[in-house]
């Protein structure tokens, strides 16, 4: 809103002013004085609202006749409550009287233009644009708060577009539309009031390269649509037709919050006065919008789509694998996608590759995937095949360095919502894999990091993943829904359980029972052949310290007690300094709903049955999990990798509005 004008009356000549609906005007009535005056007196035509505003510590009231003393404490404003139809059709007279004398001295005439003018967005954040007169400037977070919300344009509309729609300052599809916050004009008044005056739209230069602002004249077919406002165009002339009362925009995001944006974008309107030189703006109305962030699913969001990849081997191609993956998806109604060798040029890490998440207005949602800078066989499978019509994508490119494995997104991960010390996080936090606090070890790239501290609204958390060979998250942690009041639990990998595990089975006389046993491709080791192996105990204990390590961090920052934990039997070798899976990581699991798809262990079979994969359902079925063991040695196992890795779930966005939290 622009500060209150002044109008400066005459005595020889009638003034003329135009005046805002909705926003009060002061008339000067101090200026020019008949001599001898004293007191005034005040009155408007109907349509006007005239205010006396005084102190009354200095000054008393009139009584009787309303004339009020020539004091500088007296001031009057005046407003209009609706748009004229005519110019000058609206009247206020100012007469002046002498301290004795019934006659008026002399009369100041000013005659006014009512005009409306308003810019207005999706302040309460209902889906639709509704006229406010609130403060509309400022974004407000919570339950109570205001302020419009972006998307960011990153899908990809029409078929004949190179890039996200975003790249575009031409409208490709009028589908587009729907992907951009609608913005209304308000612009009544006399049509020959706009001979002289001009409704200019503005963004400041910082905000230009973050916002597009697109509007039809002449017709409502695509080529009527042009973009009047972005990176090249921070000012336009809007062209308002006769009688034209209204006229709407549509706005769109450029570029997600990042360490150099803090989310918040700002347009306005001025109506311009181009009788006089220079032109003077009269009233300003500017609008705020949040971009809204992107938005990570945790593993108890209900599963939509399960991406997988079909690669070929030495020993052949993974199509049991995939045939096992197809019947778990079945189970939860979740579509299975194949990415074909040729597509995916043997890399079979998905999860490496990329991270579904989604970004929402109260208008709209849409999916969008994060493309990881890991940039490998997979690289071009997001951009190519993800992207498309309301599915959107973002990356973030490592500058002047390679990316590193911790780079990849199976070292990105997010958990449920949690309530730490008060503090609630509706949409979870994130979890990153890096080195030991002030080692000097890997870590995932800063370009990374600060894109997914911008967002807000997923708070990271850093764990110690350095301690591992490909020093993912994912190896040694996961989370699964269940149906009671905490809705998860925090599955870690825990070498002292499956010690522990080994150890009662050789007190049970089953100390023979051989881990690999009926895999022709790997030497059996016995339990006793495990327990005595003390650089394989020495091995799995440094391992558990580091793990350990970690639950205290996620203990701490994601507010959870033992209680919320489960630990899950696996064992660890060094090789090097760093650690890998002893045998298949069954943290590394796919979790559908209820069904998980977990590394088969091929542990010691006891009875008939394997004792890591009984030891895990005991764990995991009175939950109400459905654990299926499936056979990834081969084709993941053995290339340091697991089911996690191996593929990719998209799931469904949050019922819980982003907008509704306090970060």
């Amino acid at each position: 809103m622009a500060p209150q004008r002044s109008v400066r009356l005459s005595l020889k000549k009638p003034t003329y002013a135009v005046c805002v609906v909705g926003v009060e005007t002061s008339v000067d009535v101090h200026s020019a004085v008949p001599k001898g005056a004293e007191t005034f007196g005040v009155s408007g035509s109907p349509g006007v609202e005239v205010f006396v505003v005084y102190d009354p510590a200095r000054v008393t009231g009139p009584t009787g006749k309303s004339r009020w003393p020539l004091d500088v404490s007296v001031e009057v404003t005046v407003s209009v409550d609706a748009a004229s139809k005519d110019l000058n059709d609206l009247k206020v007279k100012v007469s002046y009287f002498g301290q004795h004398q019934d006659g008026a001295l002399g009369h100041s005439v000013l005659y006014l233009t009512g005009v409306d003018i308003s810019l207005d967005v999706d302040t309460h954040r209902t889906g639709k644009v509704k006229r406010s007169h609130g403060d509309k400037k400022t974004w407000r977070w919570g339950p109570e708060g205001y302020g419009a919300v972006l998307l960011v344009n990153c899908d990809r509309d029409s078929i004949t577009s190179r890039g996200p729609d975003l790249t575009n300052s031409q409208l490709a599809s009028l589908d587009d539309l729907q992907d951009m916050s609608p913005m209304v004009l308000s612009c009544d008044g006399p049509d020959r009031l706009f001979d002289n005056h001009k409704l200019v739209l503005n963004v400041p230069f910082s905000d230009s390269k973050r916002v597009g602002v697109f509007c039809s004249r002449g017709g409502h077919s695509l080529e009527h649509y042009k973009q009047v406002l972005g990176p090249q165009r921070l000012s336009y002339e809007v062209e308002r037709q006769q009688g034209e009362q209204k006229i709407s925009f549509f706005v769109e995001g450029l570029t997600f919050p990042d360490t150099d944006f803090l989310g918040l974008v700002s347009l306005s309107v001025s109506l311009v006065d181009t009788g006089t030189l220079p032109e003077v703006p009269l009233f300003t109305d500017t609008v705020a919008f949040r971009m809204a962030p992107w938005i990570m699913t945790p593993n108890t969001q209900p599963p939509l789509e399960l991406y997988a990849c079909s690669v070929v081997d030495s020993h052949g191609p993974n199509k049991k694998f995939l045939e096992d993956m197809l019947d778990l998806a079945l189970k939860t109604n979740c579509k299975l996608i194949v990415c074909p060798q040729i597509e995916n040029r043997n890399d079979r890490w998905i999860q490496d590759e990329m991270e579904f998440g989604y970004t929402e207005a109260p208008h709209k949602s849409f999916p969008v995937v994060f493309d990881s800078p890991r940039n490998r066989g997979l690289k071009h499978f997001p951009y190519k095949r993800i992207l498309g019509p309301d599915f959107g994508y973002v990356t973030r490119e490592i500058l002047f360095a390679g990316a590193s494995s911790l780079d990849s997104f199976g070292n990105l991960d997010v958990s449920p919502p949690v309530t730490v010390g008060g503090k609630e996080y509706p949409l979870g936090r994130i979890l990153i894999g890096s080195s030991f606090p002030k080692s000097g070890g890997r870590r995932m790239a800063k370009v990374v990091r600060d894109f997914l501290q911008a967002q807000q609204v997923q708070a990271p958390v850093e764990l110690y993943s350095d301690w591992l060979s490909v020093g993912h998250v994912d190896e040694f942690l996961s989370f699964v829904p269940t149906s009671d009041q905490k809705g998860f639990r925090l599955l870690l990998a825990s070498p002292s359980a499956c010690l522990r595990l080994f150890q009662e089975k050789e007190e049970e006389g089953y100390g023979d029972a051989a881990q690999f046993d009926g895999l022709s491709y790997q030497a059996n080791r016995s339990i006793n052949e495990m327990l005595a192996d003390r650089r394989l105990r020495s091995d799995s204990l440094y391992v558990q310290k580091c793990i350990d390590w970690n639950r205290e961090v996620l203990k701490r920052e994601l507010g959870l007690t033992e209680r919320d934990i489960i630990d899950i039997p696996q064992l660890f070798s060094l090789k090097g300094s760093y650690a890998e899976a002893f045998f298949p990581d069954m943290v590394n699991m796919v979790v559908l709903g209820k069904h998980l798809g977990i590394p088969k262990p091929f542990g010691p079979i006891i009875n008939g049955r394997c004792c890591l994969e009984e030891k895990v359902r005991a764990l995991l079925e009175p939950l109400g999990l459905h654990c299926t063991f499936i056979d990834d040695y081969l084709s993941y196992h053995e290339l340091l990798g697991e089911i996690h890795c191996g593929t990719n779930v998209r799931r469904q966005p949050f019922s819980f509005k982003w907008w509704h939290m306090v970060p």
